[in-house]
């Protein structure tokens, strides 16, 4: 699994950090990221609902 972010898109709203905080965090600017060595998921059941839960869709998940 590979998951990227738009941070031109990004708006902070921090959906994906609410749903899988175990794969995202927020930056010192507010602005989704991926936690460090978890770009492939970790595993994560919640990643792709996150990636849902984004309003404005700057999440993508794809298979590696």
């Amino acid at each position: 699994m590979d998951i990227a972010i738009d941070k031109d898109v990004c708006i902070g709203a921090g959906q994906c950090a609410l749903t899988a905080p175990g794969v995202f965090t927020q930056d010192d600017d507010g602005f989704s990221e991926v936690l460090p060595g978890r770009e492939d998921g970790g595993g994560a059941p919640l990643v792709r609902e996150a990636a849902r839960a984004c309003p404005v869709g700057a999440i993508t998940v794809s298979e590696a």
